[in-house]
């Protein structure tokens, strides 16, 4: 398995999970060890991490083949 399709064998809840699990971990660090520059810095790259998730989601090859199903479904 290549890692480019690595994320397409993932449930759709696994996906969520892998978008939302780093940010809530840097969040809980910040609780945790208080604002600093490195809790600043894994929170900036968390947001990207999620960021680039939401925006990449709808390329993968799963959703686009739910996106044409969905279009027979309506007809």
């Amino acid at each position: 398995m290549f890692p480019e399709n690595l994320l397409d064998h993932l449930s759709p809840q696994a996906r969520v999970a892998t978008a939302t699990a780093p940010f809530v971990l840097a969040m809980l660090l910040r609780l945790v060890f208080g604002p600093s520059r490195y809790t600043g810095w894994f929170i900036t790259l968390t947001t990207v991490w999620f960021a680039a998730n939401v925006l990449i989601a709808p390329y993968s090859a799963k959703m686009r083949q739910d996106v044409r199903d969905l279009g027979s479904l309506m007809r």
